[in-house]
């Protein structure tokens, strides 16, 4: 990987998706030509990640610096190690989203299949540009890009539902990042002059500790990506795009956007142990706490299988905000480590849920009855991929979990073992559920199956990615310890 230098990877990494959305509408002509760009695409922005985290693992910190807007901020990135974590989850997690996308909307013969790969490559771009930024503006500046670049995806059908669906995502991203996100940023700036991430934060001194709960609070309910109760409605609502726009919401970006940045300002902005002795993350461990429990109960209501998947994708978000307001070194790696485990396991599930509606155009939980065995790898693939959900080893999840537990330990806070516990076992009536129904019960009547092996093969592969990571953590674990200390 010596072909290209870290400034070289970082412009790649983050402009590569770019060109591929650029060319998408010329590449039309021929539908094949188009559909080849997003995995093409993918591979690239891939290897540019690889080769950010290599020199990030090596001790660097890959810079690319465009100019500089005001007096201590830069418009540019520089990578942290927990930037390369998220690079690598939404570069390697495109090249299969978009393999899918191809299989599920030809499949479903969907409309302005065009319009569609364009935006989601315009949603990467924000991604890998979210993952890699140099400071907290311009975080902002590609968190706004990645909510209005998701909006076409989000009303992709132009129905009712979507158009309600798209203005309340709007209103509700807009809206937090506006009214909460932006104030806090430029409070960070007025207090200490700076808004770059520095391994132990920039608060330290620069503002009091009663003060440490209310900036926090802007940042927490200001990303609303990050899906916190009582601001999550818009995650729900969106499930009714085409399924692979699920999955780059619930696993490749958009989600995953919002509780890194969370991330990002606890360690990087107020520092873990600045936020640890002010006190002032006690009351987000007990909104998570509340946000795991309460959105696992109304998971299990639900029948249809991607709304299910949509209140666990909120369960699982609030264990890595959960982690980031612990405030102690393993949690925050917990955490770290979840965002890897939790877009494996995840995507797996949702990649499932659209293969199934392609193949047998089935959307409830109860319809699933006895289909088991006509689709044997596809159930296959989302019993793992609950499994990692749930925390089962030898799955990849049980990793993330366990460092929760012991960062909750350490922090004295027993009753995040509890939550932890019970939201497991939420987890496995309601995961396994779909699972047990096809395998176990008849069938109501017989519907023609239609094979796809486009939306076959990707959640295959991601199933067994959950288990490989249970196996080879040690590179994101090694990342993760370099976030946190």
């Amino acid at each position: 990987m010596d072909f290209m230098s870290p400034e070289t990877a970082i412009l790649v990494g983050i402009f590569a998706p770019l060109v591929v959305a650029v060319l998408t509408p010329f590449l039309a002509v021929r539908n094949n030509w188009r559909d080849i760009a997003g995995p093409l695409g993918g591979v690239v922005t891939f290897i540019a990640a690889l080769h950010v985290a290599a020199d990030v693992l090596a001790g660097g910190t890959p810079t690319w610096i465009a100019a500089q807007i005001a007096p201590g901020i830069d418009l540019g990135f520089a990578v942290t190690p927990l930037g390369a974590i998220f690079g690598l989850v939404a570069s390697g997690l495109w090249i299969l989203a978009a393999i899918y996308s191809v299989g599920y909307m030809r499949g479903n013969h969907e409309k302005h299949q065009t319009r569609f790969a364009a935006f989601y490559a315009v949603a990467v771009h924000a991604a890998m540009a979210i993952a890699w930024s140099g400071n907290l503006l311009v975080l902002f500046i590609f968190y706004e890009i990645l909510t209005f670049s998701t909006f076409p995806l989000v009303t992709h059908k132009d129905s009712k539902a979507a158009r309600d669906a798209g203005r309340l995502y709007m209103s509700i991203l807009v809206g937090t990042s506006v009214v909460l996100l932006l104030p806090a940023v430029i409070y960070v700036w007025v207090m200490t002059g700076r808004l770059d991430f520095v391994p132990g934060g920039i608060l330290a001194g620069a503002i009091p500790d009663n003060v440490v709960p209310w900036l926090l609070a802007a940042f927490a309910f200001g990303v609303g990506k990050a899906a916190l109760m009582p601001i999550h409605r818009w995650l729900p609502a969106a499930m009714v795009a085409p399924t692979p726009v699920s999955a780059l919401l619930h696993a490749v970006a958009v989600v995953k956007a919002g509780v890194f940045t969370i991330l990002m300002v606890v360690v990087y902005i107020f520092g873990i142990d600045f936020l640890h002795a002010s006190g002032g993350g006690t009351w987000l461990v007990w909104l998570a706490s509340f946000t795991i429990i309460a959105s696992s109960c109304v998971a299990i209501t639900k029948d249809d299988l991607k709304a299910r998947l949509a209140y666990s994708t909120i369960s699982q978000l609030s264990y890595i905000v959960l982690g980031a307001a612990i405030a102690t070194q393993v949690a925050a790696e917990g955490a770290a480590l979840h965002i890897v485990m939790h877009a494996a396991g995840k995507i797996t599930l949702f990649f499932v849920a659209g293969a199934i509606y392609v193949q047998a155009h089935i959307t409830k939980i109860s319809d699933l009855d006895g289909y088991g065995r006509d689709m044997p790898w596809l159930f296959g693939a989302f019993f793992l991929g609950a499994l990692s959900i749930i925390g089962i080893p030898p799955l990849g999840g049980s990793w993330s979990k366990f460092y929760l537990m012991v960062g909750a330990v350490d922090a004295g806070l027993l009753f995040v073992l509890a939550v932890l516990g019970i939201s497991s076992l939420l987890n496995i009536y309601y995961l396994l559920d779909p699972v047990a129904r096809a395998f176990f019960k008849p069938k109501h009547k017989d519907i023609k199956i239609n094979r796809h092996p486009l939306v076959i093969v990707p959640p295959v592969i991601t199933a067994v990615m959950s288990v490989l990571l249970f196996f080879f953590v040690d590179a994101f674990a090694v990342l993760a310890r370099l976030m946190s200390g």
